[in-house]
Parts: C-alpha cells; structure tokens; sequence
C-alpha cells in the first residue's frame, strides 16, 4: 500500500509506477498544459492520456512547462498513453505509438495501453507493443477495459503478459472476479472514474465515514482505493482540488469501514461495457 503521493508500486516486469496518479480524460487540449503543469508543481508524478483524448499535445506542453518551473528531469515521471481501435493492426499500432511520442514530444513513454479490447482486434497490436518494448521504446505495455475472457484469450499467445489492466472500478463496480484473476497473474488493477464521473461525492453512506475524518467523499473513496492496493487516477483540472486528492495519507480506513464500501457494490458502469460497446468507426 503507497503512503505519499509519489510513492510506487512495483509492476510484474520490476517497472516502478506511482500508485496515485491525474487522468486528463475529457480535458480540452489548450486546457491541458496548465493542469498538468499545476499537477507536477502539486507533486504529482504520474499522468494518464491517450490519443482519443486529443490533448497529448497539451500534456506534452505542460510536461515541458513543468521540468522547467520544478528542475525535474524526465525520468522522474512517469506518463502513458494508448492505442485507439482504428490503429489495433501491428503497423498501426507502431505508428500510433510514433505519433502519440511527436504529440507529447517525448523520447519515449513508461507505459503503453491497448485502449479496448474491440471485438478481438488485439493480437496484432499486443505484438507490436511487446517489439516495442524489445527495442526499448516503451518502459511497460498493458491493457484497458479487458475482461476475464479477454486476459486468458491474451495470456493464451502473448510473449510478456500485461504490467496493468486499467478499468472503470469504484464502489458501485468492484468487478470482483477480474480483479482476483488479475491478482493471480501479476497483471496491476488501475480504476479509471474511480469517482463513478461525480456519481458518488454525495453518496450517504460515503458521507457518514467522511464525516468522522473530516475529509471529503473524494478522499475516502480513493483511500478506499489505495488501501486495496488499486493505482487510481482521477481528474482534477483545478489545482486546489488536485492537492485535496492528493491529501490522503494522513488517515486510514478501519477494516470495517472497508467492508461497508465494500458492500455498495452494484456492478454499475457508467462507461461502456467491454463485451457490449460497437467499436466500429
């Protein structure tokens, strides 16, 4: 379990990666650069884009615009990106990775993601992404939105497995059963909308716990996050709110305020379903 915002969780190939990090998911681009300068100033470490997002630009700006005002290098962060389903051939896999590294104006990225797993398109894009890693282009590969079905379809004829499965996880969707077959394999959990996108920061029984620690409804559901080991990454394009996120180590959940939070699990998305989404373009 991390205890500080910078702390690390060691991935299955020894890679280290902060266990809280900032999404930049529906951020506009020429909005970016500032949040993600805010974000490194604050102390944040990690940051989580992709090319669907359309600001890796912005993150690349921001990331220059932050080395500068802090005298961090580059190898103190730790940034990923990921492949959308248009580019899932090996080709353009490659290629998408080649321009997602011109936007950010990097020389490489920690982390590299197979966005969906589509309608099993994945195969050639998991080979790209492992002779990607070969060359040392890429620090890590991993996965989003993967199933149970989906993983053991990979692990059947991929050469490295996923470090990371980043999928939609917070308390109305705890998604037991992928999160004991990743545990099992080494492969990382990574909740994106760890906040359900807003749907939990008035939720009662949240409210009550929070309460008693004099923190927010935010801060107790990403403690809840931290304390079951899960890296999380949520969104927050004001500074004072990024610094409230981060103020989480200060407190610890008891076992039996776990197991309440535990207990709100509905399996209730509200992003798409992997086995359900139409990916055609």
């Amino acid at each position: 379990m991390i205890t500080h915002l910078q702390d690390k969780i060691t991935l299955n190939n020894g890679l280290q990666m902060p266990g809280m990090g900032l999404g930049v998911f529906q951020v506009e681009n020429d909005a970016t650069a500032e949040m993600v300068k805010n974000a490194i100033e604050v102390g944040y470490r990690s940051i989580d884009t992709a090319a669907i997002y359309g600001n890796e630009a912005g993150v690349g700006e921001g990331i220059k615009q932050a080395l500068t005002s802090t005298n961090l290098q580059r190898e103190d962060l730790f940034i990923t990106s990921k492949v959308w389903n248009d580019g899932l051939s090996y080709e353009e896999t490659v290629t998408a990775y080649e321009e997602s590294l011109e936007r950010l104006g990097l020389d490489y990225l920690d982390l590299y993601l197979i966005h969906w797993p589509g309608k099993d398109k994945y195969a050639e894009s998991w080979k790209a992404l492992e002779d990607l890693y070969d060359q040392g282009k890429i620090k890590a590969i991993g996965v989003c939105n993967f199933t149970v079905a989906h993983l053991e379809n990979l692990l059947s004829f991929a050469r490295m497995k996923p470090v990371v499965n980043q999928v939609e996880f917070h308390p109305r969707l705890q998604q037991a059963e992928l999160r004991s077959f990743c545990d099992k394999h080494e492969i990382q959990l990574e909740a994106w909308a760890p906040l359900m996108q807003g749907g939990l920061l008035e939720d009662a029984t949240i409210s009550k716990i929070a309460e008693k620690y004099s923190k927010s409804n935010t801060q107790v559901i990403l403690r809840w996050d931290v304390q079951n080991g899960i890296i999380t990454i949520p969104k927050s394009v004001r500074r004072e709110r990024m610094m409230q996120n981060a103020d989480i180590f200060n407190f610890q959940l008891t076992d039996e305020e776990m197991t309440i939070i535990s207990a709100m699990n509905l399996e209730q998305r509200v992003g798409p379903n992997p086995n359900e989404f139409d990916f055609a373009l």
